[in-house]
């Protein structure tokens, strides 16, 4: 039985378009909503679905769906016979291309189960649901959820994890919390009897020394991991077979957060730092590479800064904090979430940020990080039109939300206006890194110029001329060949463009560039010397 019902709006297009670089829609302002999901279709990129909390008498779980790649959202709510449905909402998709919705569910006055809903129809109609995790008086709280897109044996499995509280908010020395999973074989039809796969237990009293914010993925095999945060820092298991057994014993991906997982961030009611996972499935040079990526304030209190780490052999290992955001230090950059682009193997992490106002300021932007060469660096780009000012003390939501496939980038995150919050998304349909046309003039041919400064440090300038417009590559190598850094993978109309390298993480020495278009490449030589 369908208990979806459809309000009788249509979300109209908003946006700013004297400072926009990409177009800002407005998807939602209504019954305040906040703490969002986001997931397009890879078998209908034109599909999405987004969710968020948004408090209606008789449901939290506000849904959103677009036709038309983000352009237009029509919105409603989801409703169960079973349980009301409560919020903290997750949105994933299958193999089939069906939306699934995880939620929290309140039953006689508490979150003692979860709610799965399931649409076929790109979220116009939903099931009534299916319920899990029901273990007595506990609480359940924050659940994440994947789908195995691979050809593995566990093909279209669907895994959750989440945090079992013996009792919410206690302070209770005896009452602890855990991470917990349950899987599906059958799209959604039932689901496994809960697991914990956390041997460390945390406390109940939903902060830094609380074990939360389990978040799953699936590698390129199949291979099942989690991350989640607790006492002892960034928590991680895995499985090989579908989440039939795990590693008896969760590592320490990375040591305790310094600061801890929940902070204090001027302005927002709440800030959690929790950390979110994700496996590169695709046939880039990075595929089978595991991300962690969070954010804490090892680095002060006035100095929030978002992080990743990666692993190349199964999570046995991991690299070394890597800061995300390339601003000085001294700033606020928070509620983070990454995507791994399934097909190019590219990194994409949201997150608010406070670089360009004065340290004092509440005034917050929207950032997306993307790396192209498996988080060895990050370039940084500003996507919101503008800037908005959050209120204290009006829930702000714990994460924002971004999905990315094959260079079709969708967005979602909260803002504020006095008291009443919208959720928005942008529409970037390839990323634009510094990337300047400084002549409408049409060349006569293609070409592509010498860098200036040459012998440079750290920055150069690039400059290239298209006569006809088409999908522009412009990489830079080192001496031995190994692609280093793409600087421009999109379509340009013809003109003359210019673009800049910054080698400040990387050795002196003889650097090459190559520019290809159609049939025309170029490759040029430059030098950094330190």
């Amino acid at each position: 039985m369908r208990k979806f019902y459809i309000l009788l709006f249509l979300l109209f297009i908003s946006f700013d378009i004297c400072v926009a670089q990409y177009l800002n829609v407005m998807i939602s302002n209504i019954n305040n909503p906040n703490e969002v999901s986001i997931m397009i279709d890879p078998k209908n990129p034109n599909r999405i679905v987004a969710g968020a909390n948004a408090f209606y008498t008789n449901s939290y779980s506000g849904i959103y769906y677009s036709t038309n790649a983000g352009l237009n959202w029509i919105s409603g709510i989801i409703q169960s016979t079973l349980t009301m449905p409560y919020g903290d909402p997750v949105i994933i998709v299958d193999t089939s291309g069906s939306f699934y919705y995880i939620q929290n569910s309140r039953y006689q006055n508490q979150w003692d189960r979860q709610l799965v809903c399931k649409s076929t129809n790109g979220g116009a109609n939903w099931s009534n649901g299916v319920t899990y995790g029901l273990n007595g008086t506990k609480m359940q709280d924050k659940p994440w959820g994947c789908v195995d897109l691979t050809h593995s044996a566990y093909g279209n499995n669907i895994y959750i994890t989440w945090t079992e509280f013996d009792n919410y908010m206690s302070y209770n020395p005896l009452d602890s919390s855990r991470i917990m999973f349950v899987r599906s074989t059958d799209g959604g039809l039932t689901f496994s009897t809960p697991k914990r796969i956390s041997r460390f237990g945390g406390d109940a009293v939903d902060s830094s020394n609380t074990v939360e914010g389990a978040v799953p993925c699936v590698g390129p095999n199949g291979e099942l991991y989690v991350s989640w945060a607790g006492p002892l820092g960034i928590l991680f298991n895995k499985s090989t077979n579908g989440g039939t057994t795990w590693m008896s014993n969760e590592s320490i991906a990375t040591p305790a957060y310094l600061g801890g997982a929940c902070f204090n961030i001027p302005g927002i009611y709440r800030c959690n730092g929790y950390p979110v996972i994700g496996c590169d499935i695709s046939n880039s040079p990075y595929r089978g590479t595991i991300y962690i990526n969070w954010s804490d304030q090892r680095n002060g209190s006035t100095d929030t800064d978002v992080w990743l780490i990666k692993s190349t052999n199964g999570g046995t290992s991991w690299s070394s904090p890597k800061r995300v955001n390339n601003d000085p230090p001294g700033k606020h950059q928070f509620f983070n979430w990454i995507s791994i682009d399934k097909v190019t193997g590219y990194l994409y992490v949201i997150f608010y940020d406070r670089r360009n106002y004065a340290t004092s300021s509440y005034t917050t932007d929207v950032y997306i990080a993307r790396s192209t060469n498996g988080g060895a660096t990050f370039d940084n780009v500003k996507i919101n039109s503008t800037s908005f000012v959050p209120t204290p003390y009006v829930f702000f939501g714990d994460y924002n939300g971004i999905s990315a496939y094959n260079n079709k980038v969708r967005p979602i995150w909260t803002r504020m206006d006095g008291n009443t919050n919208s959720i928005w998304t942008a529409i970037i349909d390839s990323l634009t890194i510094d990337i300047r046309k400084i002549d409408e003039k049409i060349p006569s041919s293609y070409s592509l110029k010498q860098n200036y400064p040459n012998p440079f440090n750290p920055k150069t300038d690039i400059k290239f001329d298209l006569s006809k417009s088409g999908k522009v590559k412009l990489s830079v190598f080192d001496i031995r060949g190994k692609e280093l850094k793409l600087l421009i993978n999109e379509n340009l109309s013809a003109g003359k463009y210019e673009t800049s390298f910054d080698a400040s993480n990387y050795s002196s020495g003889i650097y090459f560039y190559k520019l290809e278009i159609e049939n025309y490449s170029d490759t040029k030589k430059m030098v950094f010397l330190k």
